[in-house]
Parts: C-alpha cells; structure tokens; sequence
C-alpha cells in the first residue's frame, strides 16, 4: 500500500518584522521619537525658563563682579565678595535669616501637627473648620503684614489692651518674656524678631496643617488598630506609626517651607522695614538696600549668591526626597545604608544640633519659646496620659468626655488664634476715624461707617492700584496656563531626550527664590526701558508662576488614561488635536487650580513690584497700599478698608474652586 504524502514546496524564510526603532530616522534615534512636536509644545516653556531665570542667574554672577564708579561700571574680580567678611551688616542679616527660618518652623511644624490631629479626629465639620484654618495662608500677605501691625500697634493695637485686662500681660513681664509693660512689640529690639516670627507661624501654620492632614489620612488605619490590640498607648502609637507615616510628608513640608521662609522679604519688610536697626533685617533686605537703595548692583548681588549654597542644600535635599519614590529600591537602600538604631537616632540628632544652633544664634529668644512650646506640649501630654489612664481601667465614657473637652478647647483656641486678626481687621475698617484715635468700641464700631471706604478712592489712586493688579495678574495668569499647558503635557506623554533633566530644571526653578532673580531682572527690565510699566510686571511674574503650573500639569497630565489618546490617534487624531479635544477637556480641574494659584500668587506679589514700579499711576495693590504710610503716619482704618477690599476676591476664588483646587492637586501630588 504506498502513501501519498503531500509534496512539499520550498519556503522563503522568514523575515522578522521591522522593529519600531528601525523605522526610526536618525534624528529621532538620537533626540527621541516626538522630539520634533516636543520642541513646539516645550519651546516658550524653555525659552521663558532660560530667558527669565537661567540667563538672569548668569547674569547676577557677572554682575557681582563689577562696581559702580560714578556713571562707570568697573570689574573688580572677588572685590565684593572679600568685602563680605567684614561688613557687620551682612553678617547681621544672614544671622537673622537663620534664626528667623529656625524658630518659625519649629513652630509651624508643631501647631501645624496639632492642627491636623484635631482635623483628623473631627467627626463632623471637618470641611468647613480646614477651611477657616486655610484663611490666613489665602489672604495677601500685605493684609497679613498690616493686620497684625495694627493689632501691636502700642498705642491704637488690641494685644495690649486685651492683655493687660487679662493680666496676662503683667504676668509676662513678671516672667522676664516681656522686658516691660506695656509692650512696644515692634520699636523693640528684643521683641520685633519673635513679633515677626508669630506672625509668620500665624500665616504658615494652615500649608502645615493641609499637608499633614493629607498625610495622616494616607497611613493605614489597621495599624492603630493592631497596635491599640497589641495595649500600645496613645503615645506609642503616635511615635511608632504616626510620625513614621508622616516623614515623607513632613520633609518635603518642612524643606519648601524652610527656602521661602530663608528668603522671605515682603512680611518682615511691611512691618518692620528691617528695624529696629538691623533687629529683622533678613540677608535679602541686605541684598535690596546695597543693589536698589546704594545703586550698587555688584555688591547686592554678592549678598544673594554667597547664599546660594544654603538654597541649593535645601534645594536639592527637596528634589532628592521628591524623586526618591520613583526611584526603585531607593527606601531599601536608605534602609542599607544605616542600621534600625541609627535611622531612630538620626532625626532626634539632626533637631538636637539645629536648637543648639539656635540657642547660640539668638539666647534670649531660645528660652522663651523653648518655655511657651513645654507649656503646650505638657498640657497636651497631660491630657494624653489622662485619656489613656481612663482607657486602661475600662472607663470608656470618661476617656472619651475627657478627650472630647481638650480637643474641643484646643480647637477653639486655634480658631481664636486664626480668626482674632481678620475679626479685627474687618471691624477696624467700618470705624470712623474718631472712633479708631478714641479707642472707642474696638471689637464693635458704634456705629458702622463706610467713612475709610469712601475716603479711600475719593483720596487716593487706590481703583487705579486695583485695575493696574487683576490686568497683571489675568496676563501672567495666561501666559503661564497656555505655556505650562503645552509643555506639561510633553514632559508627560512625548518621548525626547532630555525630558527627565527638563523636568528636574523646571522643579529646581519652581524653588528659586524671587530674592536670587530681583538683581538681574532690574537690571534685564531697565534695559529695555521698561521700568516703571505694567509690562515689567508681566515679564518677570513667570519666573515664579510659569514653574509651579508646569510641575503640578506635568502629574495632573500623568493621571489621565494614555489610551484615551491611543484610541483618537488610531481614529485618526493628530497629537495636537488629542491633546485639545481630549486631554484638555479632562485637565479642567487641574488647570483650574493652576490657575487660582497663578492669579493669587501674582496678585499677592510684592517684591518684584516694589523694585521695578515707583510711579504711582502703574502701582499694583500691595505696594500701592505700603506707599500709603508716611513715616509714621499709619492710617489704620484706609489700610483695614484696603486690606478687606483686596482679601475678598481671593477668599471667593478660593471658595468657589475649593473642589477643582482639591481634586487638580490631589492629582499632581500622587503623578508629579
């Protein structure tokens, strides 16, 4: 029997397919497959960064080499530098920069954590309370500044008043807090530096409190309640879980707090101008008298990068501990590189050299808040032991009325702390002015009047300060949304090279202070001939803007599905047309609440005004508002009107975009 078997015929062997990268060209071989539409979506973006910040920072290190001769500008080499060890000045502004950063931080991390604990374990209400808590970090800090110096003011202020009714103002000086009584909190040198420093622990406290609260609902609640099983004490549980759940949370917290407090000008400026003397001048207030005030832009300009090493430590220490979880095996080999005793004692370490540092920076500010922190961290351990105590012999109802009554106590002594100054502030600006020099009804005008209102736009250019504002504050607002927009979703979604350091610069931008760029940019803008103009103000608001709205796009960006775009890209969809028809529909929360912080950060803005703008037909609110002051000549009831009149819009925007600010952060914080 035969078998037919089917003939086989010769096959061409086969060829694999070509790979992606094989139908390369050259040019995206090397640059990266989207380098060609990267370059458009990321050109304005790079060209701003580099025009406005990189070039700028360049310039001041040239710059601080030259000196001013009469109408000459001569270079002097490492002149101005050498010049720096011995300029007492100097040495008295970066001392007070440290101590003023040290002491407000601790603070703010404290009562920012207390803060938050109370947010936490609020059952009913805890919107609307984070909300009054988010107030003084909303309003501008020109309110800020003017509220709380008319509240210290020793003749027309209610601290002192409400003090001394209270006895609580003898039992100060009684104490040695106070050298005497009453007290001129700021025309006193040894008060004015712990004045400004309350008042930047009061403006600060809400971005610690908004942060720690997002990081305690992320930790597990199944480990309270393993440990709770295990008998570990509120105190354990606190040390043990709640503070290793927060470290992440509270290092980047405290680092992008640290450089702006370092670099603060505007706050310690509008209340003390520096003094008494030198008591509060900080380094960059150094830095402003030599470039603006001395015309002697070489020197000032030596001030600020003598003190680029300290922004750069903090700088990179933030983009380290940012970038960390995205690293693989990053936390593994942190844990390698020192044993379990050794990561306990660190931390513990760290906070023991910086108080002993600032013990000797500033000894008679060490005691005092050394003493106010024990009284409130030996109250709230009192009541801890207390709660626990009930606890542990079954007594449940006790443990939680007791426990209930000092949250409830501490929580209506933080919403007195937070609410007292804008209170103030709002009936200041509805009393005559007789009623302000009588000191008649100070927490309730008799009557009402709309007398500081009405004096304010009759006799003062305060509608032109008004609209000069919101026009520089809308196009700045504009310019950063369009060009983050484009080059957030090309660090987000296009293959480049480059992409990853490109995103690094635009951090490191986003934490470059305003007191580094102000040199140069003068220089830049009188160049050109913009000085004294509204245009000024819109060139160089994108440097602090323009960063901020393309990091927080770039992992708002991240968090929308790719196979959205996938799916109209097939269909036959350019990129562009995906990224406006798909993406930007979707990104509405997140460019919402890039544009709320924009407008509100270019509407608070102080510094940048203050030097390029002196004419007041082109002033912007903030520095018109501090040029209403004559020596000292304050007027308390124009300034508490002016200061109503600019915190409104920005409390309504706030309000408005509450759930679109939550939701477009909350997604940049995970992707970004």
């Amino acid at each position: 029997m035969t078998v037919l078997r089917p003939k086989r015929t010769p096959t061409a062997p086969v060829r694999p397919a070509p790979s992606a990268s094989s139908s390369r060209t050259p040019a995206q071989r090397l640059l990266g497959r989207d380098w060609r539409l990267a370059a458009v979506f990321t050109g304005p973006t790079l060209v701003l960064v580099a025009g406005l910040i990189l070039v700028p920072i360049v310039s001041s290190v040239v710059t601080s080499t030259t000196e001013r001769h009469g109408a000459e500008t001569v270079f002097v080499g490492l002149d101005n530098y050498t010049a720096l060890i011995g300029d007492a000045v100097f040495h008295r502004g970066v001392l007070n920069s440290f101590v003023f950063t040290g002491y407000a931080e601790i603070f703010k991390v404290t009562f920012g954590l207390v803060a938050a604990l109370l947010l936490h374990h609020l059952r009913r209400g805890r919107a609307i309370v984070a909300a009054v808590i988010l107030l003084p970090w909303v309003i501008p800090t020109v309110v800020t500044a003017f509220t709380w110096r008319s509240l210290l003011d020793p003749i027309f202020g209610s601290v002192n008043v409400l003090l001394t009714d209270t006895g609580i103002g003898p039992a100060l000086a009684s104490l040695g807090l106070v050298d005497r009584w009453p007290a001129e909190w700021l025309s006193d040198p040894a008060l004015a530096m712990p004045s400004v420093i309350l008042v930047n622990v009061w403006k600060g406290i809400p971005f610690f409190t908004v942060t720690f609260l997002a990081g305690l609902k992320a930790i597990d609640g199944h480990l309270h309640e393993a440990a709770m099983v295990d008998g570990a004490s509120l105190w354990q549980r606190f040390l043990h879980i709640t503070l290793p759940g927060l470290r992440p949370v509270m290092i980047v917290t405290v680092l992008l707090s640290s450089i702006w407090t370092f670099n603060n000008f505007d706050l310690v400026w509008l209340m003390t101008q520096g003094g008494p003397g030198d008591a509060t001048a900080p380094y960059v207030m150094v830095a402003y008298s030599k470039a603006i005030q001395q015309l002697q832009l070489g020197a000032g300009a030596a001030v600020t990068l003598v003190m680029l090493p300290v922004i750069a430590v903090l700088v990179v220490l933030l983009v380290r501990v940012m970038r960390r979880s995205d690293l693989p095996g990053a936390d593994d080999l942190g844990r390698r590189r020192l044993t379990p005793p050794q990561r306990r004692a660190l931390p513990w370490v760290l906070a023991a050299v910086s108080v002993l540092v600032l013990a000797w920076a500033a000894p008679r500010i060490a005691w005092k808040a050394a003493l106010v922190l024990a009284v409130f961290v030996v109250l709230a351990a009192l009541v801890g032991r207390l709660v626990s105590a009930l606890a542990a012999r079954g007594n449940r109802v006790a443990a939680r009325v007791v426990g209930g009554t000092g949250s409830g106590v501490a929580l209506v002594a933080l919403f007195g702390f937070v609410l007292a100054p804008l209170y103030w502030m709002t009936v200041t600006a509805f009393k005559s002015d007789d009623q302000i020099v009588a000191r008649t009804g100070d927490l309730w005008p008799a009557p009402w009047t709309t007398e500081q209102f009405t004096n304010l736009f009759t006799g003062r250019a305060f509608g032109t300060w008004y609209v000069n504002t919101i026009l520089v504050s809308v196009a700045s607002t504009v310019i950063a949304l369009v060009c983050a927009a484009l080059a957030g979703y090309a660090l987000a979604r296009l293959k480049f090279r480059g992409s990853e350091s490109f995103t690094v610069t635009i951090l490191l931008t986003y934490v470059m202070p305003g007191a580094l760029l102000f040199i140069p940019l003068y220089r830049l803008v009188s160049g050109i001939g913009l000085n004294d103009s509204l245009w000024s103000l819109v060139l160089a608001y994108p440097t602090f803007t323009l960063p901020f709205a393309t990091w927080l796009l770039v992992g708002y960006f991240k968090s929308i599905p790719a196979d959205l775009e996938e799916a109209a890209l097939v269909d036959g969809c350019t990129r562009f047309g995906a990224f406006r028809r798909i993406v930007l529909p979707l990104a509405k929360p997140g460019l919402l609440a890039v544009a709320l912080f924009t407008l509100t950060n270019a509407w608070n803005e102080f510094l940048f005004a203050f030097v390029f703008i002196t004419k007041d037909d082109y002033k912007t609110l903030p520095v018109g508002m501090q040029s209403m002051i004559f020596g000292d000549v304050v007027p308390q009831g124009q300034l508490a009107a002016a200061s109503l009149l600019v915190s409104i819009p920005v409390v309504l925007m706030y309000g408005f975009g509450q759930r679109f600010l939550t939701e477009g952060l909350t997604a940049g914080a995970v992707k970004g």
